[in-house]
């Protein structure tokens, strides 16, 4: 054995050493003192032993680990291709830029073309189609899914509909069946957000995988982590090309990193007005981004996603606990799912009744006086943010539907976490917290 080998085995030996003391290092939960996140990183000795394997290849970009994961990524959504990216958000990013490729021919969004999206959620679904100079249309959602509400969708149909883009809500399949057979009956590309929703299922298949292409994110208090991180992923080998090229710098050679002329005509080819045998590793045929994330995160990937059917067990186990103890209680109202769908929960969502004799901020304010935190439900409405105050309706966006819905969850909606290192005792403490808040403004 010689003396890197050596040494490696050595670091990795003390590291998971290292790796069990530090995720065993939990505090005692003490009720009202400690505090309880809605979310947060589930992790052992696996993921700090694979985060120092990586970093000990000093391969700081895109390489073996990163592969891996993208494989093994792909395999378990039953995709041809799945590419790792730095964010959730790059992700959204990627896929939409995506459709806007030459290569689609008279499919390609084009700008001033419309996209069916809702106001109701986080606004990097929306904010690509805003940058590119795409026209977001917004319709209302459903009060009990909190996702879009697929009676609207042929009425904000126009001549200029080329896509839809949707999340599925905290975990919660939207009517994938209703809003995959309007797109194929108008041909029209479908891009799900499902940044929120890993490991949700419809009908035994996994949600990211109906669509056109689909979107993950792997920020610390998502349904598997590494760090910064999301993917994009696609069974059409065509969007797999495109999705690529743009994701490296826009470049049309499709060389991994660190290799070069995999196809043998680095400089035999003419492209574009290109002199004939311009290196084909510099000839750009998108204008693209550097998308990549770290070997480093992807290595930790690689262990998360073992553990992704146990993390999704658990979350709806969370989710289940929960509503048991709080379903009976009067002007509060909870998720419902689609027959068929199986979601893998991002959050526990609380609706108020516009009737009750407290609101949502009173709700609020008193769960994390008490040390429980609590997120409203995204941007509730993006149209009422500062950041469209610039835009206006007709040129730069399109409401195809009143929102009064999205204007109940702007208004009345919170959500409380479920993740997988919730504790029986942090979900007692929340649901003994909620009940008291609740029965004791009906008594005053």
């Amino acid at each position: 054995m010689d003396k890197l080998t050596q040494l490696r085995e050595q670091i990795l030996a003390l590291t998971k050493e290292y790796g069990e003391l530090l995720s065993g290092n939990s505090p005692e939960f003490v009720p009202g003192e400690s505090r309880v996140p809605y979310a947060g990183r589930v992790f052992d000795s696996e993921e700090v032993t694979a985060l120092v394997d990586s970093s000990l290849d000093f391969w700081l970009t895109h390489g073996r680990f990163s592969r891996q994961f993208e494989s093994e990524l792909a395999r378990k959504l039953g995709v041809r291709s799945a590419f790792f990216v730095n964010s959730g958000s790059s992700a959204n990013l990627l896929a939409f830029m995506t459709l806007t490729s030459p290569l689609l021919k008279e499919r390609a969004v084009q700008r001033g073309d419309e996209v069916i999206t809702v106001a109701a959620g986080f606004p990097t679904t929306i904010a690509p189609i805003v940058q590119y100079g795409a026209i977001p249309v917004f319709v209302d959602v459903e009060r009990d899914s909190a996702n879009i509400n697929p009676d609207f969708l042929e009425q904000a149909l126009s001549s200029k509909t080329k896509a839809v883009m949707l999340a599925h809500t905290l975990g919660n399949p939207f009517d994938i069946e209703r809003v995959a057979a309007f797109c194929k009956k108008h041909d029209l590309w479908l891009i799900e957000d499902n940044c929120d929703a890993l490991g949700s299922c419809y009908k035994g298949k996994m949600t990211g995988t109906f669509g056109d292409i689909g979107t993950s994110s792997f920020y610390p208090p998502h349904h598997l982590t590494t760090g910064e991180g999301g993917a994009v992923y696609t069974d059409d080998p065509l969007l797999a090309k495109i999705a690529l090229s743009i994701r490296d710098w826009g470049r049309d050679c499709m060389c991994p990193s660190g290799v070069d002329n995999l196809c043998g005509h680095r400089f035999t080819k003419q492209f574009g007005s290109l002199p004939v045998g311009y290196d084909h590793k510099y000839v750009y045929s998108h204008f693209g981004y550097n998308l990549k994330a770290t070997d480093m995160q992807a290595a930790i990937g690689c262990v998360q996603l073992k553990k992704l059917d146990s993390f999704t067990a658990k979350r709806r186990e969370n989710f289940q606990y929960l509503l048991n103890g709080l379903q009976d209680l009067p002007h509060l109202s909870y998720f419902k799912n689609l027959p068929g769908a199986e979601p893998s929960w991002f959050g526990f969502l609380i609706n108020v009744a516009e009737d009750a004799p407290f609101t949502r901020n009173d709700l609020t304010k008193y769960l994390e006086s008490r040390k429980i935190q609590t997120r409203n439900l995204f941007a509730g409405n993006i149209l009422k943010h500062p950041c469209f105050e610039t835009l206006k309706e007709g040129r730069d966006y399109r409401i195809a539907s009143p929102l009064p819905v999205t204007d109940y969850i702007m208004n009345n909606t919170c959500w409380i976490g479920v993740y997988p290192g919730m504790t029986a005792e942090k979900l007692d403490y929340m649901i003994k917290n909620i009940r008291d808040f609740v029965l004791g403004a009906l008594k005053s």
